[in-house]
């Protein structure tokens, strides 16, 4: 890594105060975490000793022609801007299919950036500039200059850690919109709540947005496994449909704060579908062969 995250948060404050002086208004900067900017100076200065939470905002953006708004929601990993932002643009006046293509030409255009520049003031004012043909009638059928190059797909696997699933309302969702997707994977209800979402780049990054968007606090992706395909992606797939997963619990299902997922039971669950080596990342804990 060229840089430590110390040098890395220190440039996402110093952007945040640029965003700040271009959104002066209280609310146009909506961060997930009012606090998120006070922990990384605090840690900055020594007065923290644990990693801050992730910078993590929406912005609404105004586009003038046509009359319509963009909520651009932004997370800065903590190596940002030395690693990829994670951006997503969406809009009520999109349908799905626009609304793929224009991040995908946003993420297109963010990739041009070298690591180390800032770009989310950039990735405002591209979409400021280009966001209008996204939204006519038509459906946008064309590619930018790359068409003569062979179709290259990147296919990504999100590992997304809740500290627990309960709702049933919420649970319906998260099948509903894994279904409604190409994507497959599961989902772990109970104490702690496990997700694994894989599929097209960007079927699910609209996952991730549609089931945390806009109010869902205590869940984070704690890892992500990014390849790049010219096929179907189908060979990479580790899950052959998206399906919720209901492991034996200790305590009672009444008493929520004692329901706790049979972990012995998820990690065997890993181990069939190749992925043995996420509970330590999950967890923090390295997981015991059950052949020693």
């Amino acid at each position: 890594m060229s840089a430590t995250v110390k040098e890395s948060l220190q440039l996402q404050l110093l952007e945040m105060e640029m965003l700040f002086s271009m959104f002066p208004n209280q609310g146009e900067v909506k961060l997930e975490d009012v606090n998120a900017l006070t922990n990384i100076k605090r840690y900055l200065e020594g007065r923290r000793e644990a990693l801050p939470p992730k910078i993590e905002f929406v912005i609404t953006l105004q586009i003038e022609e046509p009359k319509v708004k963009i909520d651009l929601q932004v997370t800065m990993p903590h190596n940002y801007p030395f690693v990829a932002l994670q951006l997503f643009g969406r809009s009520s006046e999109l349908d799905r299919q626009q609304q793929l293509l224009l991040n995908k030409g946003l993420t297109s255009y963010i990739g041009t950036f070298d690591p180390g520049e800032l770009c989310v003031c950039a990735a405002i004012q591209w979409l400021q500039d280009n966001s209008a043909s996204y939204f006519l009638n038509r459906k946008l059928v064309y590619e930018p200059s790359t068409q003569a190059k062979p179709v290259k797909n990147t296919f990504l696997r999100m590992w997304i850690y809740s500290h627990h699933i309960y709702h049933q309302d919420l649970r319906k969702k998260i099948l509903e919109v894994g279904k409604r997707l190409d994507v497959t994977g599961f989902c772990m209800t109970g104490k702690p709540g496990i997700i694994c979402v894989e599929g097209f780049k960007e079927h699910c990054e609209e996952f991730w947005h549609t089931i945390r968007y806009p109010n869902w606090k205590h869940i984070s992706c704690k890892h992500a496994e990014s390849m790049e395909t010219e096929g179907n992606g189908e060979d990479l797939r580790l899950f052959h449909s998206f399906e919720e997963l209901l492991l034996e619990a200790h305590g009672d299902y009444g008493l929520r704060n004692d329901y706790h997922m049979n972990l012995g039971q998820f990690l065997e669950f890993l181990k069939k579908h190749k992925s043995e080596h996420v509970f330590q990342i999950l967890f923090g804990i390295e997981s015991k062969s059950s052949e020693s």
